[in-house]
Parts: C-alpha cells; structure tokens; sequence
C-alpha cells in the first residue's frame, strides 16, 4: 500500500507567558504530520525542543526524509531503526499508530497492551516567577489536587515555601530543569522534604547528575533530560527513584512502549510528561498515562486555544481521546 506524507506548522497562543529556567514563551509551534493510506489518514504532532538541538525547520526536513521509510513492509520497525529519538519521529511514530487503528478498526490502546482506557488526574503546571508570584498563582490552583512547579536556581528554596503555602493541600512536583547548583543540591532537598514535596524532577544537569547517587534523600527523585530511552536506562539506576517519559524524547509511543516496561522492570517510578502542546500531542502519552505514578499532560490547559476535536479535561481530570483526534 502506498502513503502518502502530509506536514503542516502550526502555530498556537499560551495563555499568557510560560516560563522556565531556560525563558519565557507566548506561543507554541508544533509540526503536525497527516500520514494517509489505504482511504484512511493518521495524524500526530510533536514539538521541536531547542534544548535538544531541535528547530522546527530541522523537525520538517527531518521527516520529509524519511517519507521513504513508510513505503516499507513494516514502516514502524523501520523508523525506529533509521531514525534517531526525537521529536521527528515522535511525529511519524505516532501518526502511523493512529493509521493502524483508523485502517484495522482496533483501538490503538489495543496494540499497546490495555483493555481500556480510562480518565487520570494531570499535573497543573504553575511557571517560574517570583515567590510572591507564584505563591499568588498556587492560592487560584489550589483546588487542583496536583501542581508542578518550575524553578530556576536561585531563591528556589523561597519559591517552594511560598507556593507550599498558596497550596496547603495540594500535591507538589518540583521541575528544575536542570538548574540546581551541586553546592546547593543538599539544601534544596531539605526544603523540599520540609515542603512535603511528592517529587523532584531533574534538579542537575544531564551529564554532570553523578552527585545523586551519593546524595541522602527522601524526595524520590526523577529524570528528565537525563532520561530519553530505554538503552539510557541501566545508567540511571542508583541516581533517580522515576523517569519521566515524554514522546517528543522518546521518538514516539513505540519507544516509549519499551521504555515504560523497562522503567518498571527497575523499579522506577514513572512519570508520563509532554512538551507544551496541544490534545493531538497528549493523546497518545494517555496510553502510558494508565500505567504512570504520575501524570503531566496539562499542555492544552497552558494555551489560549486548543486544536478541535480535543481532549476533555473537567479539571484536572483528563479524559481519553476520542477516535476523531486520535487513535
């Protein structure tokens, strides 16, 4: 069967300005990928990420060349041996995912492993800011039985004491995005134990984290940009308690597939996270999502707009996709 490539960039407002260690943003671009064959078409998009060398024009001609992939006998097996992880073949990966199920009329989660799927309680993602700021934006979330909250360094201790008291009750994730001194690593910890925080994600740099495994703490821990697939992952033992699977590192849920048993076959806890995106982008990580200890899929809820149909989130619970979207 012969198909055929469609790829669009697509651009969409964040409601107001997300920000991170790494900057601040008004808007997202994502590179959406329609994969048609057979009088069925599959659709998927991913999010260039700068922190991996990713730009959207490298995303697009990264997967214009490997169109010559899917007219192969079996086009998912080829991706993942021609193409590097990544947010191109996250794209490609997750567009043929949902052909097959548009094709054969099995739901995706089918071939993935489950029965079912069903709702799960996200993450609410608060930005970096001051502690005043962020204290502010803790109290109007805190209903919300999950924040995660991104740091940057210096005054996150301040920062973690003031969003712990706008949101007395709710559960807390720590995102450092890499930004924590080795001299200070101690010290942020203690806080965050004194904050009663659930999980700490990536307080080192990737490559300079051989300090966690000498590091007391009872925080459990989680990688992030340290954490891409599951050949990485024997190296992560002794250092982090979770992983956190992003199919934009992944290169799609066939790797992520792989990546989630062997997280579990550690004994990591495992955290299922996006890039800021939207619905098309979460859609397919609320099949990981069912098996996860913790659940990031807040991208939409971040925009002024959504793309449509979209997920359902009541909330902060999100609902699965439905088959117009994905899957």
């Amino acid at each position: 069967m012969t198909l055929t490539l469609d790829i669009a960039v697509e651009t969409f407002p964040i409601a107001g300005t997300f920000t991170i260690s790494r900057g601040s943003r008004t808007e997202i671009s994502v590179v959406r990928v329609v994969i048609a064959g057979g009088g069925h078409r599959g659709q998927a998009e991913c999010v260039p990420y700068p922190r991996y060398g990713e730009s959207v024009d490298g995303v697009v001609d990264a997967i214009r060349a490997a169109s010559s992939l899917l007219q192969g006998t079996d086009a998912l097996r080829d991706l993942q041996a021609c193409m590097p992880p990544g947010a191109a073949r996250n794209a490609v990966d997750c567009a043929l995912w949902d052909l097959e199920a548009k094709q054969t009329g099995k739901p995706a989660h089918r071939r993935f492993g489950l029965e079912d799927l069903h709702p799960v309680t996200t993450a609410y993602t608060l930005s970096l800011g001051t502690p005043e700021a962020m204290q502010a934006a803790a109290a109007e979330s805190a209903a919300r039985p999950l924040l995660k909250i991104k740091l940057g360094g210096d005054g996150d201790a301040d920062r973690i004491r003031a969003v712990r008291r706008g949101a007395p009750e709710s559960r807390l994730i720590v995102d450092a995005n890499e930004a924590w001194p080795v001299d200070q690593l101690d010290r942020l910890l203690a806080t965050c134990r004194e904050a009663d925080i659930a999980l700490i994600e990536q307080p080192l740099p990737a490559g300079a984290d051989d300090a966690l495994r000498s590091c007391s703490h009872d925080v459990p821990i989680c990688a992030d940009e340290s954490a891409h697939t599951s050949a990485e992952i024997d190296d992560l033992v002794g250092k982090y308690d979770a992983i956190n699977i992003k199919l934009d590192k992944t290169g799609g849920l066939t790797e992520a597939h792989a990546l989630l048993q062997a997280a579990k076959a550690r004994e990591f806890k495992v955290m299922i996270g996006c890039m800021v995106g939207t619905s098309l982008g979460m859609a397919p990580a609320m099949l990981v999502a069912q098996d996860a200890d913790f659940v990031d899929l807040d991208g939409p809820l971040l925009l002024a707009r959504d793309r449509k149909p979209g997920l359902t989130y009541e909330g902060s619970t999100v609902y699965p996709p439905l088959p117009e979207l994905w899957g």
